[in-house]
């Protein structure tokens, strides 16, 4: 497990701050006494955890877009990171679709100008860099065994496939220059999230809060679809483990898979079967299964062997716990309750393990 002593004092440098992975990452950095600096947009949905997770006055929070590469740089060189954990993404496959060239210039040529800032940093160099992907990069075969970091890249969609190139564009930085100026270098491919706090639009569990507020039944658009379903601080704990260790030991930089074990892969159906049952109040939900639906993976795993056997990993939570902890926060939220508490406390309840 991550030291999170580690990062007392560390200036770490986060993109996509403001988002659902980014609010909770900066929650848990702040925590540990870092002088973190965000770059992201504005946050993209309303309401949103940014906002509730009382992060403004204790971070530095720059609101600008990664495909300008000299507002990034500006940040970049001001905050003088040690660490750079990069997170900013257009990361919906339906939004995909609907803008390819948004989601390629967001994806692609984000990563290209945050290794720009990286390469070309005024000043001390960052010594630890994370280029956070997904489990959708592999080219999907369908077959019911693990991806392991040495399948082939090539997503399908516009979204996966620009994650993909994203991981290329990490290859060539670390092989052309930042190996032998002694940055160390990590992708981290991690899969399906869940956790309180999520407000994006077309993700099953923000669907089953939406429902459960309007008093409506939860809208499944792919019930048979199975995925590698964890909660929100698995890889954002994975995240910084692979920052620490590749700081600490520059040998250690390459690239992870971050997912659950295999018994904690569920079909959308079994997994709103569990929130239904965990959330009680007789939710429930029904087959909104499309016709033409765009194109997405029906059968994804990810081998995360590497990770375990390099850092000693292991998932913390198993599916009911984290879909436990998930209705806890909604069930927070729709009280109107106090939201950066129930952060604070799912993250202690976490660390401790």
């Amino acid at each position: 497990m991550v030291d999170m002593e580690f990062y007392r004092g560390k200036r770490v440098f986060v993109t996509g701050h403001t988002g659902f992975k980014g609010s909770w990452l900066c929650r848990m950095l702040v925590n540990a006494g870092a002088e973190v600096t965000g770059y992201s947009l504005a946050p993209p949905t309303a309401p949103n955890l940014f906002s509730m997770a009382g992060l403004d006055a204790r971070m530095h929070s720059v609101i600008g877009d990664v495909r300008d590469l000299s507002a990034l740089k500006a940040a970049f060189d001001a905050a003088q990171p040690e660490i750079v954990l990069h997170l900013a993404a257009q990361p919906i496959v339906r939004d995909s679709y609907k803008d390819p060239h948004y989601t390629y210039e967001t994806n692609v040529l984000g990563t290209v100008n945050l290794l720009e800032c990286v390469r070309t940093a005024a000043g001390t160099l960052p010594r630890s860099v994370v280029n956070v992907t997904t489990d959708k990069v592999y080219q999907n075969k369908e077959w019911c065994w693990g991806y392991r970091e040495n399948e082939p890249l090539d997503g399908y969609d516009p979204y996966s496939n620009s994650k993909s190139c994203s991981e290329l564009v990490t290859h060539s930085y670390k092989s052309s220059f930042l190996d032998e100026m002694g940055v160390a270098v990590s992708t981290a491919r991690a899969g399906n999230v869940i956790g309180g706090g999520d407000f994006a639009n077309d993700r099953i569990i923000p669907d089953c809060i939406r429902a459960v507020a309007k008093g409506e039944a939860v809208g499944v658009r792919n019930p048979w679809s199975t995925r590698p379903y964890q909660h929100v601080l698995e890889p954002l704990a994975a995240y910084l483990l692979i920052a620490q260790r590749q700081y600490e030991d520059p040998s250690l930089a390459g690239y992870y898979n971050v997912g659950p074990d295999d018994c904690d892969c569920l079909t959308t159906g079994e997994l709103v079967d569990l929130f239904c049952r965990i959330w009680g109040d007789n939710v429930h939900w029904e087959n909104h299964a499309e016709t033409n639906a765009p194109h997405e993976a029906n059968f994804l795993k990810l081998d995360c062997s590497k990770l375990k056997a390099t850092f000693g990993w292991a998932p913390r939570w198993h599916i009911e716990e984290c879909m436990q902890m998930t209705c806890n926060f909604g069930k927070v939220w729709l009280a109107g309750g106090d939201i950066p508490a129930e952060m604070d406390k799912e993250i202690r309840e976490f660390l401790k393990g």
